[in-house]
């Protein structure tokens, strides 16, 4: 009776085995262990937008429309097949890099305790910025930017004595910011993939030694992307710490700026310049003009400035945020200089750096019922020491007169290519637009000092360990270089990052045995066969748009004399060739990419 049961389970197989075997055959599905496009969504779009055939498109238009993402929300995308192949690349270099450094991977939850950044000092002035939580108990989460604290709360715990230092641990994993404004896709978004590395050691001199270390790793990961970057020095801004680096990608879709000085080689993110000298402060009636920001939070007095003899406060933000006690910013710099921010937030830190506007458009936006400044603003007046304070008073205001006043005391522009090098003294600056990629940061105790994380050295000294913070934009850097290599064609991929590096077009009737026996030649190279039931012109359209770095085509020469034609678009080489030099040819031209 078993017996028969079974027998009769097999035959009812055995009739349906060839039903599926149609279906796959049907739809093109193949499953010999070799990478097949018939069976990998590729949901390209070959014809552009209209908005696109006049305006151009851009790297992110491009992801788009190859397939590699989808937008799901403003600044949240979709990783589809191809998006997630480039990402899983990166992280894998990502990986070999870190082995080199005896760094360890970690995966930490997104989610994070408000209670953990208030420790640290964080929560304060960035709360604007943060996905905040609260569940059905009243505890407060937040939705994790970075993860210093949750894992200096983890090593304290669990690390004691140098004898457990030097610890270096990383993670790839999902950040959120809840930016004012997401644009250029991958650049600026709420979500986004990311690289962070925390060391920790016992000592400054080892942290150091360490921070090197991490240093030569990032240079020989971006080695391998074969594309030319910069390394800059930079603000080390709300993470902290006193020495940090940047790593980017020169791109006229960049929002950074970094000035090089083409004698003494020193380079710098703008946002850190600051002038060799002060100047001295003018008392000539010069031409300037007002800046005019707010403040994201009420400032209180926090520190002390002469102003003509007399003490004024310089405005901190330290409160919760309260339209009635906003502040206007107003800062008086010379005609035709542009502003610094960046420099303006040193006296001002509760400054909103989202969005600048005049003070019409400051009060329509705020208080559209007025034409004049509500009485329940404090007004900041901050004065660049190059306009006179004559310039100043000469000049009649409607305005009442402001909370506080003061001179800065460092220029508030921008350099021009005229200004001084702060490192040699020189007036030979190149300012580059770039997309940040990198960064490294020193911290030194500034987050295991307030969550007193401390071991206890060799000599028997309990003190704060030293931590480092080293991170990696993953998606950002997928939305960099399609940005920086794209053409009118399509994108164009690194090797290294490719979806995939070789695919093998067949033109005409080619067998699939044929098709084969190439990629199986091509085994290293992470090849794939486009066999899918579309025309060859739309298959090498398709080809280009997606940014594979070598095509393979079997044409007429293929049948002629067993010769393929090999197409590299980014080296701009076209060339038959035979199918015994394929591959030796193509491991010369793959380390060029």
């Amino acid at each position: 009776m078993q017996t028969q049961h079974v027998m009769k389970r097999s035959w009812r197989w055995q009739n349906f085995l060839p039903s599926i075997l149609s279906l796959s055959s049907r739809r093109g599905l193949h499953y010999d262990g070799r990478s097949r496009l018939s069976n990998f969504w590729t949901p390209t779009q070959n014809k552009k937008p209209v908005t696109s055939e006049s305006a151009g498109e851009d790297g992110h238009d491009l992801l788009l429309r190859a397939g590699f993402l989808r937008q799901a929300h403003s600044g949240i995308f979709h990783f589809l097949p191809l998006g997630l192949r480039v990402q899983d690349k990166i992280e894998r270099l990502i990986d070999k890099h870190m082995q080199t450094v005896g760094a360890a991977k970690v995966s930490l939850s997104s989610v994070s305790s408000q209670e953990l950044w208030e420790r640290s000092g964080r929560l304060e002035g960035r709360d604007s910025e943060l996905f905040q939580l609260e569940d059905r108990k009243g505890a407060k989460f937040l939705l994790s930017p970075t993860h210093e604290e949750e894992i200096t709360t983890i090593v304290k715990n669990a690390v004691h004595s140098y004898k457990d230092l030097p610890l270096r641990l990383y993670q790839v994993t999902r950040k959120y910011r809840d930016e004012a404004r997401p644009r250029q896709g991958l650049l600026r978004g709420r979500e986004f993939v990311m690289k962070d590395l925390y060391t920790f050691d016992v000592t400054e001199e080892k942290a150091m030694e360490t921070y090197s270390d991490i240093s030569k790793a990032y240079r020989n990961f971006f080695d391998e992307l074969a594309l030319p970057y910069l390394v800059a020095n930079a603000d080390s801004g709300s993470m902290g710490g006193d020495h940090s680096h940047e790593y980017h990608f020169a791109s006229t879709k960049g929002e950074d700026t970094i000035i090089s000085c083409q004698s003494c080689q020193h380079m710098i993110n703008e946002e850190l310049w600051r002038p060799s000298h002060i100047e001295t402060e003018s008392d000539i009636d010069t031409p300037f003009r007002v800046w005019i920001g707010r403040t994201l939070k009420p400032p209180v007095p926090d520190a002390a400035h002469e102003e003509s003899g007399s003490q004024t406060e310089i405005a901190r933000a330290t409160d919760p945020p309260s339209d009635s006690t906003s502040a206007l910013v107003e800062v008086y710099i010379p005609q035709g200089s542009r502003i610094n921010t960046h420099a303006i937030k040193e006296l001002v830190p509760g400054l909103d750096s989202s969005g600048f506007f005049d003070l019409d458009q400051t009060l329509s936006t705020y208080y559209p019922n007025t034409t004049t400044l509500p009485d329940s603003w404090q007004r900041i007046s901050i004065r660049d020491p190059r306009v006179s304070m004559s310039s100043i008073t000469s000049k009649p205001s409607d305005r009442p007169g402001p909370t506080s006043t003061m001179t800065s005391p460092f220029i508030l522009t921008k350099p021009e290519v005229d200004s001084a090098c702060p490192s040699c003294g020189s007036q030979t600056l190149s300012f580059t637009p770039t997309v940040e990629i990198g960064h490294t940061f020193h911290l030194g105790t500034r987050y295991s000092k307030p969550l007193d994380a401390k071991v206890q050295t060799e000599q028997n000294i309990i003190q704060d360990i030293q931590m480092g913070c080293h991170g990696i934009g993953v998606s950002r850097l997928m939305g960099a270089v399609a940005s920086l290599l794209a053409d009118e064609r399509g994108l164009s991929w690194p090797i290294k990052i490719a979806p995939y590096g070789v695919v093998i077009v067949g033109a005409g009737a080619v067998a699939d045995q044929e098709m084969d026996e190439v990629y199986d030649r091509l085994a290293g190279l992470d090849s794939t066969i486009d066999d899918r039931e579309r025309p060859f012109g739309w298959k090498l359209k398709d080809a280009d748009l997606i940014g594979y770095p070598f095509i393979v085509i079997l044409g007429k020469s293929w049948k002629e004399r067993r010769a393929v034609e090999l197409q590299c678009r980014r080296l701009g080489i076209k060339e038959k060739i035979a199918i015994e030099e394929l591959n030796v040819r193509m491991e010369e031209l793959a380390a060029k990419l």
